[in-house]
């Protein structure tokens, strides 16, 4: 069984929620999905130890919040090259936010990137049927890929 960190920051509580569904695909697909607020991840023995990764953050005024850019940098410290690659977030109008961290994942970090590539979820749909069922969804390809 392999091990996924699902690591979110949440304003409103709605990439909480994906975060929530998305580790519920990886269990899903037999692996063991670990959620942790970013602002619980203190060291680096926090972060690494994993056989891959899926960051979430919300789009706020078309970027990631300054929490995900800090935690982005502290994150270039782990041991993550190599590792499977996945991003998620919630938005309202734009959604940029995934695919940014997604992109310093794969450039930055060295990681490999998921074949799905970054997700994104309006916040309007996240509570729905569809929405629960696409970050289950999400998780449970993750699974499987990584297990391969």
């Amino acid at each position: 069984m392999k091990k996924v960190l699902v690591a979110y920051f949440s304003l409103t509580g709605n990439t909480e929620k994906m975060a929530q569904f998305i580790a519920e695909g990886v269990r899903i697909s037999g692996q063991q999905a670990v959620i942790k607020r970013i602002s619980d991840i203190k060291t680096i023995d926090d972060l690494n130890n994993y056989d891959g990764y899926i960051f979430g953050s919300p789009t706020y005024h078309r970027d990631i919040t300054e929490t995900v850019k800090t935690f982005l940098f502290f994150a270039r410290k782990g041991n993550l090259a190599g590792k499977l690659a996945g991003a998620f977030g919630s938005y309202t109008h734009s959604g940029d936010a995934p695919s940014i961290v997604f992109e310093t994942m794969e450039y930055v970090y060295k990681m490999v990137p998921f074949k799905l590539s970054s997700f994104r979820l309006k916040d309007d749909v996240i509570d729905t049927t569809e929405g629960m069922r696409a970050c289950h969804d999400y998780g449970r390809v993750f699974g499987e890929e990584i297990e391969k």
